[in-house]
């Protein structure tokens, strides 16, 4: 499909990142073929249609980019899979239902979905399960700090949590296994192997993580700071218009930059 004739819906339209996205789409050659709100009511400054719910707008686009609530995914996949509508899902917070909603989708459309669409966000994640990959837990503590604005309801963030399976996955374990988070009071001393995670909030911070990897003898540190929204609406058209005529299947921001899949 020619990238000028392609149909990109915004689901939350009226969201931080649905706002840029209105925006981005267009300056990205796509269609912005309408959006849905909260309240069914148009956005102000926004000239597309509201449609009444998701499986409307499913019926209108070729592709729907949605940044909503984890609570609306279950529904949002089976609209979407009824209609054969591309997903370029940045949702985070899902339960173990709620991904099995996804994964189900993607057997029947094409999905990609991501904690963050940042193309920077995507090689540091990369580089921290490379990183991984080459230094043990039994002499490398692995820590993940992020830092968010106060308003974010969701702790550790989605992408500090994919930055931690990634750390797992060089190292061949589960996260599940060796996550630690919240710590308070006394706790002992620190696990070996043990992947840690902080989480700060304040202000209006965009976006801030760091995953460090720290010895005995020296400490390492992958860090990535977010400006702006706008880098996740970008990356998420630019996956938009990746999907365009992609077979089904559960895809990611890797595959959307072309790296090639570790051995």
């Amino acid at each position: 499909m020619n990238a000028q004739s392609l149909r990109i819906g915004i689901a939350g339209l009226n969201g931080r990142v649905g706002r840029l996205l209105a925006e981005e789409v267009p300056a990205g050659g796509a269609i912005l073929a309408g959006g849905t709100t909260r309240d069914g009511q148009k956005v102000a400054g926004i000239e597309c249609r509201v449609h009444a719910d998701i499986a409307e707008l499913a019926r209108h686009c070729d592709v729907v980019i949605d940044f909503t609530h984890a609570d609306m995914v279950a529904a949002h996949a089976a609209a979407l899979s009824e209609t054969g509508t591309a997903w370029v899902l940045g949702t985070t917070g899902l339960s173990p239902a709620q991904q099995q909603a996804v994964d189900a989708a993607a057997q029947k459309i094409a999905v990609v979905q991501a904690a963050n669409f940042s193309p920077g966000v995507t090689l540091v994640t990369r580089l921290a399960r490379q990183m991984a990959a080459v230094l043990p837990g039994s002499e490398y503590d692995a820590e993940i700090l992020e830092m968010h604005h106060r308003q974010k309801v969701d702790a550790p963030s989605g992408t500090a949590l994919a930055m931690g399976r990634a750390v797992a996955a060089g190292r061949g374990v589960r996260l599940e296994d060796h996550i630690e988070s919240g710590r308070d009071g006394h706790t002992g001393p620190r696990a070996n192997g043990a992947i840690g995670f902080a989480a700060l909030r304040g202000g209006q911070i965009v976006g801030e993580h760091s995953v460090i990897f720290t010895s005995g003898h020296e400490q390492i540190s992958l860090t990535h700071r977010s400006f702006d929204r706008r880098v996740y609406a970008t990356g998420a058209v630019r996956a938009a218009r990746w999907l365009s005529g992609r077979a089904s299947g559960l895809y990611d921001m890797e595959d959307v930059l072309g790296l090639d899949r570790p051995a």
